[in-house]
């Protein structure tokens, strides 16, 4: 049994500042005058109630977007103006860190400690890095055959809608941002119903800092309809998504069915984590910990398969367990707690959901498997042994604390099962042995894999999936690629 603590109440000292939709530097309703409320995961009560925004809002902000874009004075800017823009938007968030770690928390749930060690330095770091980027992107001189003088230019691909997740609310934002602005596109943002609060936060942020009008728009709304309309607007450039699998396939299509805008996708994924016999035994499974607990386990690069050797499986999984029962659940707000809630009531039930299903196809419930407490969407650290590969909870992602332990013989076991996923985002070896962790590193289907650690997050590595789990790469130069039009010009001498 997890140490748990009594949730605490709605931090009164927190003030909602901005919840309405950031339309051409302004704050406006939303047209249809719709609002839906902003819930505490953590007591299930309203914080606040903010504005709807459907596909007639879509379409003022693209009409904002495009005219700074092709006439504003964003066109007119150099880059290494919009680098220092950039620049000062990461030092005014700096400057607001604990308050926008405050909001994160009430809004999203994720412990205190998490939201101001975590989130807001990496956020940060990612806006500094993109803008060192801005004015680096260089095309190239081209020989080719005859007379003839040839080179390419890299150029903003124009409006970009962009559909951020809820897991990392204030992280995700940058990750899209950063390299939009970095080449000079403009924006239209739709933050997550259930956490739109930082988003807006940091919209007024980037007005303080300086943005032209019209740059960066931020559309809270419902994915069906806020996000449905970004991703099928005939005057939408491109789209960046990053959520589920299922909803990056409708996304896709209706750009498609659209004007075949530029798409990426970083979706879900089922990751393995592959800790050999001869691995650090006290560092894998603190790793191995980490890699499904962190942020309640709602990471889409979760370590969620751990295949363990079989020779130590069984005492792997006894100090594992040992760690996942003294695990601290509780009210976010207490820089004690390890694990806050589920961000929301249909997150609480779906993890709930696979738990059940868990028990009921015969896999070993080992420690965990019920609620915390009898207010808020908190959930026990769980985990499962004796899993087969072929349970739905060893298949399909549950983003939550539910851990499924199956043991491996050897390399070539392991590697099979491992790549018998439709997912392919990340994975993981621990081993001493340098020779065991190329093997892994080479023949996992995987677009990132650690060795000997686990969630290594920097914005200048590439992130992102094969197969299911994506189109396409975030943060680094890679994700430049994304944003940018190649234009060949060639000129006769």
């Amino acid at each position: 049994m997890s140490t748990a603590t009594i949730p605490a109440p709605v931090k009164s000292d927190i003030k909602i500042k901005y919840t309405k939709l950031l339309i051409d530097g302004e704050w406006v309703d939303a047209v249809g005058g719709r609002t839906f409320e902003a819930i505490n995961p953590a007591t299930g009560d309203v914080i606040a109630h903010v504005a709807e925004g459907d596909e007639p809002d879509v379409d003022k902000a693209v009409k904002a977007a495009r005219k700074a874009f092709e006439s504003g004075p964003w066109q007119k800017m150099s880059a290494s103006e919009r680098g220092r823009l950039m620049f000062k938007l990461a030092d005014l968030i700096e400057k607001h860190k604990e308050e926008l770690a405050a909001l994160e928390t009430l809004d999203n749930g994720k412990p205190i400690r998490d939201s101001l060690n975590a989130d807001l330095p990496l956020t940060i770091a990612c806006y500094r890095y993109y803008a060192g980027w801005a004015d680096k992107m260089h095309g190239k001189t081209i020989p080719i055959n005859g007379p003839f003088f040839c080179y390419t230019k890299h150029e903003p691909i124009g409006v970009c809608g962009q559909i951020i997740p809820w897991n990392f609310p204030l992280l995700m934002q940058a990750w899209k941002w950063g390299p939009a602005l970095a080449m000079g596109n403009t924006v239209i943002l739709k933050p997550a119903e259930q956490t739109p609060l930082t988003a807006l936060y940091v919209g007024q942020l980037a007005l303080d800092a300086g943005f032209p009008p019209g740059v960066i728009n931020i559309i809270p709304g419902m994915g069906p309809t806020a996000g449905g309309a970004i991703a099928k607007h005939m005057d939408v450039d491109k789209v960046a998504f990053t959520g589920s699998t299922e909803v990056g396939k409708l996304i896709m299509e209706a750009a498609a069915k659209s004007n075949l805008k530029r798409v990426s996708l970083e979706l879900g994924g089922k990751s393995p984590n592959i800790v050999f016999a001869d691995a650090d035994a006290d560092a894998a499974i603190q790793g191995a910990y980490f890699a499904l607990f962190f942020n309640q386990g709602q990471c889409c690069c979760a370590g969620s398969r751990l295949y363990v050797e079989e020779s130590i499986k069984d005492q792997f999984v006894e100090k594992l367990t040992g760690i996942a029962k003294s695990r601290r659940v509780g009210d976010p707000f207490d820089m004690k707690t390890h694990q806050g809630p589920q961000v929301s009531r249909e997150q609480f039930d779906r993890v709930m959901n696979y738990i059940d299903i868990g028990n009921k196809q015969g896999a070993k419930l080992v420690t965990g498997g019920s609620r915390v407490g009898d207010r808020g969407f908190f959930i026990e650290p769980t985990v499962f042994d004796g899993v087969r590969d072929d349970m739905t909870i060893a298949q399909e992602e549950i983003f939550g604390p539910v851990m499924c332990v199956m043991p491996f013989k050897d390399i070539d076991d392991v590697v099979q099962r491992a790549n018998n996923s439709i997912y392919g985002l990340a994975a993981a070896v621990w081993t001493k042995d340098i020779t065991k962790a190329h093997a892994i590193a080479n023949r996992v289907r995987a677009g990132t894999v650690w060795v000997n650690c686990y969630d290594v997050f920097d914005a200048a590595a590439p992130f992102g999936g094969f197969k299911q789990s994506g189109i396409g790469r975030e943060l680094g130069e890679y994700a430049l690629e994304h944003y940018t039009e190649v234009k060949t010009v060639t000129v006769k001498l």
